[in-house]
């Protein structure tokens, strides 16, 4: 365990980050199934609000950019796919 005093308040604000983390990370996650479940022009409807949590979550660092990328790319065609079938 720490022993000084900046280097406990340290962990205690570690702490505090990864459950913020987890926290949207989780939820970001959940966002992303339940757009792939959506159908049609509601699938159109929601990916710009899922985009935006996808790039929230690279620019804190919570995942890479390269991944933010590629998980709206893929979900990008998805829902045009589902956007232009309706």
């Amino acid at each position: 365990m720490a022993n000084h005093k900046a280097t406990k308040k340290d962990v205690r604000q570690a702490a505090k980050r990864r459950e913020r983390n987890k926290y949207n990370g989780k939820t970001t996650r959940n966002a992303i199934r339940d757009l792939k479940a959506a159908k049609g022009k509601e699938m159109a409807e929601k990916f710009p609000e899922v985009a935006g949590m996808i790039d929230k979550l690279a620019k804190r660092g919570v995942i890479h950019k390269n991944k933010a990328s590629n998980l709206k790319s893929k979900l990008a065609k998805k829902a045009n796919a589902a956007a232009a079938a309706k």
